[in-house]
Order: C-alpha cells, then sequence, then structure tokens
C-alpha cells in the first residue's frame, strides 16, 4: 500500500513525464480516452483519470504531437481515437533519450553512498528498464509502420474499387 506521501511524490513525477508516457502508450496503438486511461491505469497509474488524460491530449493535439479521428462505434456515439504523428515519434524518441540521461544523472546521486551491491543492482535495474523501453519503442515504430502501410495500400485500393463499379 502507498501512503499518502508517496502518491504525492508519485504525482509529481508522472505531472513531468504523463505526457511522454501517453505517446509511448499511442505509438504501440491509437486509442480513445477511455481506453488511454484504462491503459495508464494498467501501467501502473490508477490515479490517473480522465480530468487529466483529456486537457494533456488536448494540448498534444495542438502542438502536433497526436492526431485526432472520429470513428463511429458499434455501442453509442462517434469517437475521438488518437494517434502518433511524426513529430510526436520524433518528441517521443527526444524525450526518451533526455530521460534515459535523467536517470542516469539521478542514479549517480542516489547511489553515491550505497554499497558496491546494491550500486550495481541499481544501474542493472536502470539497464534493464532502459533496453526494454528501446525495445518497446522499436516495436511501436514497426508496428506503426505496418498500419501506415496497410492504410496506404487501403487507400490506393480504394479508388480503384470505386472505378471498377
Amino acid at each position: 500500500m502507498i501512503d499518502g506521501d508517496e502518491v504525492d511524490r508519485q504525482a509529481q513525477l508522472l505531472r513531468g513525464t504523463l505526457d511522454m508516457c501517453l505517446l509511448a502508450l499511442l505509438s504501440q496503438q491509437p486509442a480513445h480516452g477511455y481506453g488511454l486511461v484504462q491503459r495508464v491505469g494498467e501501467a501502473g497509474f490508477p490515479s490517473v483519470g480522465y480530468g487529466t488524460i483529456y486537457p494533456l491530449l488536448t494540448r498534444m493535439r495542438r502542438l502536433g504531437l497526436v492526431t485526432q479521428d472520429v470513428q463511429d462505434s458499434p455501442h453509442g456515439p462517434a469517437r475521438k481515437v488518437y494517434g502518433v504523428t511524426e513529430a510526436g515519434r520524433e518528441r517521443l524518441t527526444a524525450w526518451t533519450t533526455q530521460w534515459n540521461e535523467f536517470i542516469d544523472k539521478v542514479d549517480r546521486v542516489v547511489t553515491v553512498d550505497a554499497p558496491a551491491t546494491a550500486r550495481m543492482q541499481a544501474k542493472a535495474t536502470v539497464a534493464e528498464t532502459r533496453t526494454q523501453a528501446e525495445a518497446t519503442l522499436a516495436e511501436a515504430r514497426t508496428q506503426a509502420e505496418a498500419t501506415r502501410a496497410e492504410a496506404r495500400t487501403q487507400a490506393e485500393a480504394t479508388p480503384a474499387e470505386m472505378r471498377s463499379q
């Protein structure tokens, strides 16, 4: 169980990184706001709600980092589905690099007085986390490229189908 001070600390840390987390999640798979709230909760941040996600998505859309498409829903009104733009992918890459550099700096400060074993374990954890993040980012880029290629193929096929009718 996380006590109040830890919740406040986690909220402060998340405040500076939530936009990066949303871009990472959207680069893996486009989603509507409700789905993003669920995915952020599953990632370990259950206290992040709609009142946080939607204003951030609006800001990122205005900055050109995410797209917003309206799609019909089989159950109710149309949904706004968000995806990452090329500028968003570039920003995510830059932020990920900046984040990794930041982690290294904090790690150096925090582990200065730690025993050698704890310091080595912390560095191994950081390296493993970085490797996982880089693998996730690479996978997301591959999936995004496949999605874009499929969309291009469908767009090219649609006019041909219309001409044959």
